[in-house]
């Protein structure tokens, strides 16, 4: 890791990502998908402690053969299950995946998951996820849920462009110290 430092002002420049990053909701609480079912708030935390995010799969489509990234963050906030990924570019999926998203051709994210408990609303006609076994999340054309999407990607023109704040931020350091 290589810290750029000057003037008081330290810089990690590793922590400028490389590319392919995005983040975005995977499920949202209280929304009936096309499947009708609704996950309720609460319902990944044991899935969460007991398999850390770089353990739940990121596939495209739901296949399982071909992971095409990996998941950095993953956490329950107020409005659903909260993702942050990395694309793994190297491969061919990946790369394919990340030009894709780019242009917003591909934005929906869809759990795969096991059911540990639920409740079933025979009048409405609606299954309550109240607890799963999070095993994987994809990246795929048209989610279960609709809401459920990439918000944000981060690619290469974010990468330079902070790369060369980083390079004008130690520049001016470095001229200050010359005074």
């Amino acid at each position: 890791m290589k810290i750029e430092s000057g003037f008081g002002l330290e810089l990690d420049t590793k922590a400028v990502s490389d590319g392919g990053q995005f983040e975005g909701y995977a499920s949202l609480w209280g929304k009936v998908d096309l499947g009708r079912d609704v996950v309720r708030k609460g319902a990944f935390t044991k899935s969460l402690t007991t398999r850390p995010a770089n353990k739940v799969k990121m596939l495209r489509q739901h296949f399982m053969d071909e992971p095409i990234g990996v998941w950095l963050a993953l956490s329950e906030d107020s409005k659903g299950l909260h993702v942050k990924g990395r694309l793994i570019r190297e491969t061919s999926k990946g790369a394919e995946t990340y030009a894709l998203m780019k242009e917003g051709a591909l934005d929906g994210l869809s759990i795969g998951y096991r059911t540990l408990k639920d409740t079933i609303d025979r009048q409405k006609g609606v299954r309550y996820l109240d607890e799963v076994d999070l095993r994987e999340i994809s990246i795929v054309t048209f989610p279960m849920l609709p809401d459920a999407t990439v918000s944000a990607i981060k690619g290469e023109q974010e990468t330079e462009r902070a790369r060369s704040i980083v390079a004008a931020l130690n520049r001016a350091t470095a001229a200050l110290r010359s005074l």
